[in-house]
């Protein structure tokens, strides 16, 4: 029988664990949280001190129950969350529940043998900073969520929310979107040579009009139509060329920081096309253990929730090991890693995610791998690696041109040595190469090009770059981006349309309110204050009761006011050329708890209403059907997959059919939700394969009522 027991949140990461700490010990997961503020209900007395009503979450009964057997006899007992707050929190509340007073708190942070076996060499107390900063963080969120939501259902729309970061992010998207609406674009040109250098060696390159000589002065130009490029052009054409200065330089280009969470999930969504959320499942998997075959179960980068770019000693002279060995003493970086401008609000409690084992290459990596973990595993190795590389070295030339009363530039860069470019994909700046440029010396014309452009109004957010903007702006934390995104989504708040932000009406309309009636809440500046006192509650300097109550006093006061001003609001209705099939009324399209849907017009005289169909480019797959497939809801709002021919068609699939067949045998494929997201599944044969990681633009939806009553509860395809 084991003497000693470890707790940890994730069965997965209890299976790797247990690989490495021997027969003396029993591994078990509590599977996150245990407790929880209740589902129904405020749960927080904010008359005694805002203590809290914890509940053990549905569910968690049989865990429990398994974990206090484990525990009953043993000699010594680990509490091994993840290496943060909310891992403080859970070990706390394990700690409580199970009645467990002298538990140890064993912090690793990367799951390989030898950081598992010295976090439990030296534990430690649970720390009550870490965890009034976990109880503060959620009794803050419950107060804004629970006080101003029930105001938004009464005066907006049921299923709508508040909340103090994702209330921001709402407001950074309606507010882009607001200075895309007004931006003017406004034509511009620019105007080339296509010159050509004399002598044995005619090389031809370009050099762009940029100002006007006149008096030993420099008036520059901005053509803004076509005429007057045209005359540039023309002024061009009858011009003698002849070399003005030429400068060489020699740039030194520093390799990227190591990653933290949001840099992490900005380079997967640029380079891999990973969503935010895809990018931290996968992550995690790597985090908890990936089976290596003959080296074992081991965890392959380090804790995944940082935002602070610090690397270990070891880990750094690891892999200068490695780059000196692969290529030479010159690549490796010289002196300390660069200083990067650390911003008010980086924690800086772990280190940034690396690769825990250097030597482990994602060649050597790769068939232990799904398709995904190998491709973000290979980022987070290359970017690390690159890291601790010497930088690239880059030659410059610049030559000023004089076309008559005409000043031109150009521009050319060349890579003298790659430097960390070895292991990291260089982008955008490639070499541009010019020809021997001697001042004074005379060049001859090719060609001219005059070519129209427009200004470039704002971008659309997409969820890398509004993550980047929330970081930069001490919004929300590490552990905080994904569910915020999340959130604004699936209240129907935004969509994406090719991978970038757009408010919808109810966002924009929840963003209008919240920012009249509570600009605290929403405002950037305020919510980022409160991020930096939460972490001084978790340094100790700082009282979470009194941040709490502080808060609250001027909150009360905000609700009281805000109930008794904000009417309610008109939603908006789109008429239809359909008719009501009970009293013979056009049917408007309204928008409900689970999105738009068909109502009569005649409401509340008369209730008929039907589902909206959204079509998702499949045919049905039943032979000789003829339907479509369509994106539909249960009556509690669960989305499935069903026949645009229903009842006559029965078809339906909780999981979202695909256009392509299976290429074995020409069956029915589908994109597997849940755990075995990032999957497709023939029904026909069961052949499983990752899906390409890139995610295409959804197809837009083809609405059309639904006829007939709400069809029953579908079962999966292919059980």
């Amino acid at each position: 029988m084991a003497h000693k027991l470890v707790i940890v949140e994730s069965p997965s990461k209890a299976k790797t664990i247990k690989k490495f700490l021997g027969p003396d010990f029993e591994v078990r997961a509590s599977a996150g949280h245990i407790v929880d503020l209740p589902l129904k209900g405020l749960g927080i007395n904010v008359r005694k001190h805002f203590a809290p009503r914890y509940e053990i979450i549905k569910g968690k009964e049989s865990v429990l129950a398994e974990l206090r057997a484990a525990s009953k006899d043993v000699e010594e007992v680990y509490l091994a969350p993840d290496p943060d707050r909310e891992g403080e929190a859970i070990s706390w509340h394990l700690a409580n529940v199970l009645d467990l007073p002298q538990a140890r708190r064993a912090i690793f942070n990367e799951i390989t043998s030898t950081a598992v076996q010295q976090g439990i060499a030296a534990p430690r107390e649970i720390d009550p900073n870490l965890v009034n900063a976990q109880q503060a963080r959620r009794i803050l969120d419950r107060l804004v969520g629970y006080k101003i939501s029930p105001i938004l259902w009464r005066k907006v729309l049921g299923n709508t929310s508040a909340g103090r970061v994702q209330s921001v992010a709402l407001r950074l998207i309606c507010e882009r979107e607001q200075e895309i609406r007004a931006f003017v674009s406004e034509e511009y040109w620019t105007v080339t040579a296509r010159l050509i250098s004399r002598g044995r060696q005619r090389k031809a390159f370009e050099a762009k009009v940029v100002g006007r000589l006149h008096d030993g002065a420099t008036t520059r130009l901005e053509p803004r139509s076509e005429d007057q490029a045209q005359a540039l052009a023309d002024e061009l054409r009858e011009a003698t060329f002849t070399v003005g200065t030429v400068t060489h330089r020699t740039q030194r280009r520093q390799a990227p920081a190591p990653y933290t969470t949001s840099t992490l999930q900005q380079d997967a969504s640029s380079r891999l096309r990973f969503s935010p959320k895809k990018t931290m499942s996968v992550a995690q998997e790597l985090y908890e253990g990936v089976d290596l075959g003959a080296r074992g179960m081991q965890g392959l980068v380090t804790y995944i929730r940082t935002d602070s770019p610090r690397v270990a000693d070891e880990a750094a002279t690891a892999a200068q090991e490695l780059i000196t060995s692969r290529f030479a003493k010159r690549y490796v970086r010289a002196g300390p890693q660069p200083a990067t401008k650390r911003a008010r609000h980086v924690q800086d409690a772990h280190e940034a995610i690396r690769p825990t084992d250097v030597t482990l290459t994602p060649d050597v990596a790769r068939p232990h791998l799904t398709g995904d973990q190998a491709r973000l595993y290979t980022l987070v190795w290359q970017r690390f690696v690159a890291s601790q590389m010497a930088p690239a070295v880059l030659a410059t030339t610049a030559a000023e041109i004089t076309a008559g009363a005409l000043l031109l530039q150009a521009s050319g860069t060349t890579l003298q040595f790659e430097g960390f470019y070895a292991v990291w994909p260089r982008e955008g700046d490639r070499d541009t190469v010019l020809p021997a440029l001697a001042e004074g010396a005379a060049l001859m014309l090719q060609g001219v090009d005059a070519v129209q452009h427009w200004t470039q109004g704002p971008q659309r957010y997409t969820e890398a770059s509004l993550i980047k903007e929330l970081e930069e702006l001490g919004v929300g934390r590490p552990s905080t981006y994904v569910p915020t995104l999340v959130t604004i989504q699936k209240r129907k708040y935004v969509a994406l349309e090719q991978r970038r932000f757009v408010p919808l009406w109810l966002g924009e309309t929840v963003n209008e309110l919240m920012t009249h009636h509570f600009p605290e809440i929403v405002d950037v500046r305020f919510t980022a204050a409160m991020e930096r006192k939460l972490d001084e509650v978790e340094e100790g300097k700082q009282e979470w009761v009194d941040l709490l109550s502080h808060f609250y006093d001027e909150f009360k006061t905000t609700l009281s006011d805000a109930e008794e001003k904000i009417g309610p609001v008109e939603k908006p209705v789109e008429e239809t050329d359909q008719i009501c099939p009970v009293c013979g009324s056009p049917m408007v399209i309204k928008l409900g708890r689970f999105g738009r849907f068909l109502s009569c017009a005649n409401y509340p005289t008369c209730t008929h209403s039907e589902q909206l169909l959204a079509r998702i480019g499949v045919p049905c797959p039943e032979p000789g059907c003829g339907g479509d497939v369509i994106e539909r809801r249960t009556r509690r709002g669960r989305v499935f997959y069903g026949c645009s021919n229903y009842p006559t068609c029965r078809f339906a699939s909780w999981d979202r059919p695909l256009a392509e067949r299976c290429p074995e045998c020409a069956g029915l494929q589908v994109a597997l939700g849940g755990r075995h997201a990032g999957q497709v599944r023939c029904t026909a044969c069961g052949r499983t394969v990752e899906a390409p990681s890139e995610e295409p633009d959804a197809q837009a939806d083809v609405e059309s009522p639904l006829q007939g009553a709400v069809p029953p509860e579908p079962v999966r395809v292919g059980a």
